[in-house]
């Protein structure tokens, strides 16, 4: 378990209640992943997943914080679209103005499903969303971003 350090939260702050967690039905699982049906997931996450996955391309759109942005509003996660241009920048709004958190975590493999993953370098950066399968943003990727890290974020229970 991650626990809170410098204002960074634990991934048992995220919105994920195993109380309320489900399981996926077969309609939902070719889009998680075979190995999904071994997961319980939060309904809300579910469907920022589904979002992102069923609007997502084969390839990079270059329009990654964009889509992450429209599938945090249309789940629920967020009430209203950030406003922030580059992806390297979703971290700060996400913390600053939608009552996200930053977990200590480094290793986009271990993000808790549904956290939305930042990456800075060169541009414009990258931002996803984890999921059980890989990460989704314009694309799905089986794999994280090769960018340098920002931070994961996750957004805490109410």
């Amino acid at each position: 378990m991650l626990t809170p350090i410098c204002g960074h939260a634990a991934a048992s702050d995220s919105l994920y209640n195993p109380k309320t967690a489900q399981k996926l039905d077969p309609d939902q699982v070719h889009q998680f992943g075979p190995q999904s049906g071994r997961f319980r997931y939060d309904q809300r996450m579910i469907h920022a997943a589904e979002i992102a996955a069923a609007r997502a391309k084969k390839h990079s759109t270059s329009r990654c914080w964009h889509y992450v942005k429209d599938a945090l509003v249309a789940a629920h996660i967020i009430s209203t679209r950030p406003v922030t241009t580059y992806a390297k920048e979703a971290g700060g709004e996400l913390t600053n103005s939608f009552g996200f958190q930053r977990l200590k975590e480094t290793d986009p493999w271990k993000a808790p499903l549904g956290s939305v993953i930042v990456y800075g370098g060169r541009g414009a950066g990258h931002v996803e969303l984890r999921t059980a399968q890989g990460f989704v943003s314009d694309f799905v990727s089986p794999r994280p971003s090769p960018r340098p890290l920002i931070g994961i974020y996750i957004k805490p229970k109410a």
